[in-house]
């Protein structure tokens, strides 16, 4: 599977949404429901799924997902 398959898995799991389909541009302003409550359980997520662990501001300075998938890439 890929990075960007198992992060719309995260979200699925986060926002208890399956038609969640992401692409490297989709923003917070892209997913109904992304408040500030959902973004803490889905940095949370991704760093069970990943194994991967968010420096303070690292999570919150990404535009959009592409740059997530891109993070994630280069700690694999």
């Amino acid at each position: 599977m890929s990075v960007l398959e198992r992060l719309e898995q995260v979200f699925h799991n986060v926002f208890g949404n399956d038609q969640i389909r992401l692409t490297d541009q989709t923003t917070a302003a892209d997913i109904p429901g992304w408040d500030s409550v959902a973004h803490i359980n889905l940095m949370f997520g991704i760093e069970q799924e990943f194994g991967v662990q968010f420096g303070s501001s690292e999570f919150a300075e990404m535009a959009n997902v592409g740059q997530l998938v891109r993070w994630l890439e280069a700690r694999r």
